[in-house]
């Protein structure tokens, strides 16, 4: 048996020689912060060994990956990766009491981040300020209230979810459930949805040019790939994303006004489904914060069987 002293809880704890760090320190009771699980996709559960560095196991590649990018010092550990042979004292480094709710929390059957392929959508309205500062405030609630509503069903319709919403902009999620499907599910799905959300918006432009002497349009991004899915805040209801995916398609969404399109769709998302897509425009353009110039395909139908 090995042996873990833990400070700052003072708490020696008995160790199997195959138990990592932190498997042992959470069979002890010990509120040992593990953010993405124990999986090596995360800093939290790191550990300062202030004795007993030798009875430590190598670093495995996934601990490696995780040092040479943060800049970790030889002392510092991944608790998820370590395991030890023999008397190691270590020091837990996130204690804030905020981060000990945070993993009591995890206990719970609710996934705190996975890495997902996924489909993200963001969609802003067009030209709205020049209509808003035209209307009474509570005009302004309504106008926007309906907008989410008319876009929430258009995207629940085809699995995805609303992710976050901005006032006049929204993001959504396609592909964070546990059964995610086959490879282009999410990607078709995505397209769907937001075609979907351009004929609503254009079934009440009348309605709207009558009650308000003028109506607004839409742009939408789309982008697919890998993303950390998960839960924030207090409620734990509804997930986000986190990753490079989502900042592209944010900025992919406000190349509309560039290229003049309304939907625009990157490479990676096309190329998963081409067969399915109608294609308009093609354009490189170079995306904000982001080096080089970005193919993007403007997305005006479905092809027969889509």
């Amino acid at each position: 048996m090995a042996e873990i002293r833990f400070l700052p809880d003072h708490k020696v704890v008995e160790t199997k020689r195959s138990q990592t760090i932190l498997a042992a320190a959470l069979k002890a009771g010990i509120p040992h912060t593990h953010a993405c699980g124990g999986n090596a996709r995360c800093s939290t559960c790191r550990v300062l060994v202030l004795e007993g560095m030798e009875h430590c196991s190598e670093p495995t590649w996934k601990e490696t990956r995780i040092v040479k990018k943060l800049g970790f010092s030889p002392s510092f550990r991944l608790a998820c990766q370590t395991v030890v042979t023999g008397q190691v004292s270590v020091r837990r480094l996130v204690l804030d009491p905020a981060d000990v709710t945070l993993t009591d929390a995890r206990q719970q059957p609710v996934p705190i981040g996975d890495e997902k392929d996924v489909a993200i959508l963001f969609c802003d309205i067009r030209s709205f300020t020049p209509l808003a500062e035209s209307l009474l405030p509570y005009d302004v609630i309504h106008l926007l209230n309906r907008f989410h509503y008319d876009m929430a069903q258009c995207i629940e319709a085809q699995g995805g979810i609303v992710s976050v919403t901005m006032g006049d902009g929204l993001m959504a999620i396609f592909g964070h459930g546990e059964d995610p499907g086959p490879p282009a599910a999410q990607p078709l799905r995505a397209v769907r949805a937001a075609l979907a959300m351009l004929d609503a918006i254009d079934a009440r432009k009348d309605e709207l040019e009558r009650l308000y002497g003028r109506a607004f349009d839409i742009g939408i991004g789309l982008h697919f790939g890998k993303a950390v899915v998960g839960y924030m805040g207090n409620q734990l209801l509804v997930p986000t994303a986190i990753g490079d995916v989502v900042n592209v398609a944010s900025r992919i969404e406000g190349a509309n006004k560039k290229v003049g399109t309304r939907l625009l769709v990157s490479e990676d998302l096309y190329a998963a489904i081409p067969e399915f897509l109608e294609i308009g425009q093609r354009a490189a353009v170079a995306l904000a914060g982001k080096e080089g110039a970005f193919s993007l395909y403007e997305v005006t139908g479905l092809k027969g069987g889509a």
